[in-house]
């Protein structure tokens, strides 16, 4: 037992732990989405989750641009723990809460989710909040709306876009 060291914080609920989130949740109407918030912060506790974030970080994103060849392919190439923090981000709609649940507190609700899941890594919330703040300027063009706004608002996540 190492001295004067505090046992690892893992297996514990990052939402239960934040009082000051789960007040302003309820004060902004979304309380609705109390258990969402709940199960994400659950999750982003565990210690799979935290070895996710670990390892997304110490395997950055990687630009291929050409392949064995020499044909130009211009990939990004990601660590599996990458597409599994986006998997969650995904599922859980971080991307798209709002916009697939226009009610009172959407937007409080997506926010506190988005802050606890963001915890565990904060790298991939980057491509996650821009696909939230892309839906209002496509709404601004009716046919793109009709087009896009569905694939940007899936839960169900593509790991090869």
């Amino acid at each position: 037992m190492s001295a004067n060291q505090p046992p690892p914080l893992v297996d514990y609920n990052l939402f239960e732990s934040d009082a000051p989130l789960r007040e302003a949740l309820e004060r902004e109407g979304g309380s609705w989405a109390h258990d969402l918030v709940h199960d994400l912060g659950s999750l982003a506790g565990t210690q799979q989750a935290i070895d996710w974030g670990f390892q997304a970080n110490a395997n950055p994103p990687q630009l291929r641009t050409h392949n064995r060849f020499g044909d130009r392919i211009d990939e990004v190439e990601f660590h599996p723990a990458w597409h599994e923090l986006m998997n969650v981000a995904i599922g859980h709609g971080l991307h798209a809460l709002p916009w697939r649940e226009p009610r009172q507190g959407a937007h409080a609700a997506r926010a506190a989710a988005f802050y606890i899941w963001s915890q565990v890594e904060g790298g991939h919330g980057c491509p996650v909040s821009m696909t939230y703040a892309a839906v209002p300027t496509l709404r601004a063009e009716a046919k793109l709306a009709a087009e896009w706004e569905p694939l940007a608002t899936t839960l169900e996540y593509d790991p090869g876009l």
